[in-house]
């Protein structure tokens, strides 16, 4: 049960940027129970490890991006440098940087759970190929079968971002600021 827990944990923390599914540093500390200031002296100490295609730095407008993307607070305060974004083969040299028990289990999760993801990613790509090999081989004037192939493809489309509410007050709604008079 609990490693199925952290499985669901370590799918959460996979985002895509530039092309790669990542995880990030302070991310990756969390899970590993050290401070992300260790987990980046670690890898700055070892950096010959983790060439560009392992492990790179967020730019300013990818953190700010990520940020306003994900509604979590556990950002922190004023950090003094983006985080860095570690690929499937940065994670897993990370085991060879971090030795406690606790990184080789949680370094075994983390590969589980980036083989179940590109799983999951080829099983859509190849239902989305049959989809269109089929859809050529029906007839222009079967209405019905189309409107099913739009239907299962809408389905298969991921859903849209809701919108994220504002916390606070608005001038609309007709509360004034008392420190304004």
């Amino acid at each position: 049960m609990k490693e199925v827990l952290l499985q669901g944990v370590i799918e959460n923390k996979i985002y895509i940027m530039r092309g790669q599914r990542v995880m990030l540093s302070a991310h990756l500390a969390e899970l590993y129970g050290v401070e992300a200031r260790g987990l980046v002296q670690a890898l700055k100490r070892n950096f010959e490890r983790f060439p560009k295609d392992f492990v790179f730095q967020l730019t300013d407008k990818e953190y700010q991006n990520l940020k306003s993307q994900t509604v979590i607070s556990s950002w922190g305060g004023a950090r003094r440098a983006n985080p860095y974004a570690f690929t499937e083969q940065g994670v897993a040299m990370l085991s060879s940087v971090l030795r406690s028990k606790r990184a080789i289990r949680v370094n075994i999760a983390i590969m589980r759970a980036f083989v179940k993801l590109r799983r999951v990613l080829n099983t859509h790509k190849e239902l989305a190929s049959k989809l269109r090999e089929l859809e050529t081989k029906v007839s222009k004037h079967d209405e019905d079968i189309l409107t099913i192939f739009e239907a299962i493809r809408q389905l298969m489309a991921p859903p849209p971002a809701a919108p994220k509410r504002r916390i606070g007050f608005r001038q609309e709604d007709g509360l004034e600021n008392p420190k304004s008079k």
